[in-house]
């Protein structure tokens, strides 16, 4: 780690990992190298490496980023509400994950390969944030659904959990894809995030109560 103040490396680090956000807006993970996060930022490459060992180690700190994020709203949402009806907290959950189609993206990807190459503390600091963000799931669940029992709550959690890793592949194609299902005779009808998770959210939450 390069000497200096905190709040610099913090600030350099900040500055790789938006970099690298930019990057995969339009880019595929396996175009993005770290020269290429590098063009995008205010230092070079081999710098890059005193904040990241590896392009993983940046991926999965945005991914961090973006757990961290959405428990954020959660738990403000339990903060600034007293109760919500069942299809309300099902349009907050669904909303919030709408609004993170970063997050969507990064789940849909191989994450065993991206956490195999990584340092140990980063994938503690990556596994922390996540657990956090199930915390928050976990504590509006207890808020605005008072009537579920702990089995019902972990079985919400352990449907919601993988739920999440479908959407983006459901809401998004490439014209590749596109093209390809056509030839295969199958019909891809666009669907917002919103939608497909507020359906899915309330389908779960009416089959506990």
């Amino acid at each position: 780690m390069p000497k200096g103040s905190a709040e610099l490396t913090n600030s350099r680090r900040e500055e790789i990992i938006t970099a690298c956000r930019k990057l995969f807006q339009s880019m595929s993970y396996k175009e993005i190298t770290i020269k290429e996060i590098a063009v995008e930022t205010s230092f070079t490459r081999p710098s890059i490496y005193n904040y990241f060992e590896s392009k993983e180690e940046i991926f999965l700190a945005l991914f961090q980023k973006e757990y961290e994020s959405i428990a954020e709203e959660l738990d403000l949402l339990c903060q600034r509400k007293e109760a919500l009806s069942l299809e309300d907290l099902a349009s907050a959950l669904a909303q919030a994950l709408d609004k993170r189609s970063m997050l969507l993206k990064l789940l849909s990807m191989n994450l065993y390969d991206m956490e195999e190459n990584v340092r140990l503390e980063r994938l503690i600091e990556f596994k922390t944030a996540y657990r956090d963000f199930i915390s928050s799931v976990d504590g509006c669940l207890r808020k605005f659904c008072p009537t579920l029992g702990e089995q019902s709550i972990h079985t919400f959690l352990y449907s919601f959990l993988p739920f999440m890793f479908g959407l983006y592949p459901y809401t998004v194609a490439t014209d590749k894809q596109k093209a390809a299902m056509e030839r295969a005779g199958l019909d891809f009808t666009p669907v917002r995030t919103y939608e497909l998770a507020y359906a899915g959210i309330q389908i779960l939450l009416r089959g506990l109560q």
